[in-house]
């Protein structure tokens, strides 16, 4: 898979990536600091990329993009330690690998998952649970 990791990813996820046979960049190791959040998205889609992020507004501008697509991965944790961002996005790519290719928001939260596929509202997402937690009540 093909990844964007944005300013608020740290550059040791996107290496972890690169080291587990992903294609995996990072906006500040192309000195793309500055680059606005709508023009982050254009790129990936150019480059088929799957953007990572904690910045919430990639999910609405995912959601307005229509046809257009590029999966955003949005990490939604209280814990943002490096290594416990790599354990839930493993788990997110390996459960949601398919809805990414086909084009989805995958929301990674410290107890769930929501996946949101493209156009948004046109199928239903999917909650996943870890073991041990308490089902969703939200749909």
């Amino acid at each position: 898979m093909r990844f964007l990791g944005d300013m608020c990813v740290d550059v040791r996820i996107v290496k972890w990536l690169c080291e587990n046979r992903h294609d995996a960049t990072h906006l500040r190791d192309q000195g793309l600091h500055r680059m606005p959040n709508g023009e982050i998205f254009d790129k990936a889609i150019r480059e088929n990329r799957i953007v990572i992020t904690f910045d919430l507004d990639f999910g609405e501008i995912a959601a307005l993009t229509e046809s257009r697509k590029a999966s955003v991965i949005l990490f939604r944790l209280k814990n943002t330690r490096t290594d416990y961002v790599i354990e839930r996005l493993s788990s997110a790519i390996e459960a949601f690998a398919d809805a990414l290719e086909k084009g989805a928001i995958v929301t990674v939260e410290d107890t769930r998952y929501r996946v949101r596929y493209f156009p948004i509202g046109i199928e239903v997402g999917e909650n996943r649970r870890q073991p041990g937690t308490k089902p969703d009540t939200d749909h």
